[in-house]
């Protein structure tokens, strides 16, 4: 199964393609650890990518940490020296510290994916401890010290803000974006025959007047619709834009799509015309 369809099947539908960017990225063998910078516009759709990630790739962990997130003020920790005496309160450690620690322990015998997101909501120092981590894999906290496996050890790092020079050179960076390239779609994959091709390719152009491009999925419910519920212009409309995550509404009402729509309703009826359609169920 493609890397593609498997982020599908774990919530991440796209048309880009990640897995040369994945072959460079587990390629590298510097002694480091390997890091992935997960870049696109502002928008959750970074995190819904490195999460399917993890799960399509079968990580036995796949921590996360959100800098972004109100941590709640530290209780101090009771301490008692060996003499049985009380000794001054410590802090527990943050739910950062915890998370880096935790990962690194998992790495030791399984892959771990560390997920560390809206890193811009960290301070700078932490930036560069990090940098030092993908370099060195040492963690070090109050708690000590503890060695990350390289062989094991997967982190993600997501950033509404460049990241730091030297972190962002050790990190292979991949886009993930709601304005998704174009995808050659064929009759064949949705049960239909070639006289089928005059309807895809008006959607085409279609789409390319739209400024948009339909995930598998979204093209295959979008002509399920063209082909038994639609017969007009607004229905082809509200269809477009109620199957399509990402499409420009003002573009979809204004006058350069009507020629467009109205070639796409007319090859759909000839379509209609021609046979009866039964289109295969899309998932």
């Amino acid at each position: 199964m493609s890397l593609r369809r498997k982020l599908a099947e774990h919530g991440f539908e796209s048309n880009d393609d990640y897995e040369h960017a994945l072959r460079c990225l587990f390629a590298q063998d510097d002694g480091g650890l390997r890091v992935l910078h997960v870049d696109g516009e502002a928008g959750r759709r970074k995190t819904a990518f490195a999460h399917a990630l993890g799960r399509a790739l079968d990580y036995p962990h796949v921590l996360y940490h959100d800098f972004s997130d109100a941590e709640p003020a530290p209780i101090a920790l009771p301490v008692v020296l060996e003499d049985g005496t009380p000794g001054p309160a410590e802090p527990p450690l943050s739910a950062f510290e915890r998370t880096m620690t935790e990962a690194c322990a998992y790495s030791e015998a399984e892959p771990v994916m560390l997920i560390l997101d809206q890193l811009q909501a960290a301070p700078f120092a932490e930036h560069v401890r990090l940098y030092r981590f993908a370099c060195e894999r040492e963690w070090r906290n109050a708690a000590g010290a503890v060695m990350a496996n390289p062989r094991h050890f997967l982190l993600v790092l997501i950033s509404e803000q460049p990241l730091y020079h030297s972190l962002a050179k050790r990190a292979f960076r991949v886009w993930t974006d709601a304005l998704r390239a174009w995808q050659d779609y064929r009759p064949e994959d949705y049960g239909l025959g070639r006289q089928a091709q005059p309807l895809f390719d008006a959607l085409g152009r279609a789409f390319q007047a739209l400024g948009a491009a339909p995930t598998p999925s979204e093209f295959g419910r979008l002509l399920d619709d063209l082909l038994h519920r639609v017969g007009s212009e607004e229905q082809l409309r509200q269809s477009l834009f109620g199957r399509m995550e990402s499409i420009d509404r003002a573009r979809l009402y204004g006058p350069e799509l009507l020629a467009p729509l109205r070639a796409v309703l007319a090859e759909s009826e000839r379509l209609l015309g021609a046979e009866h359609v039964e289109l295969r169920g899309e998932g």
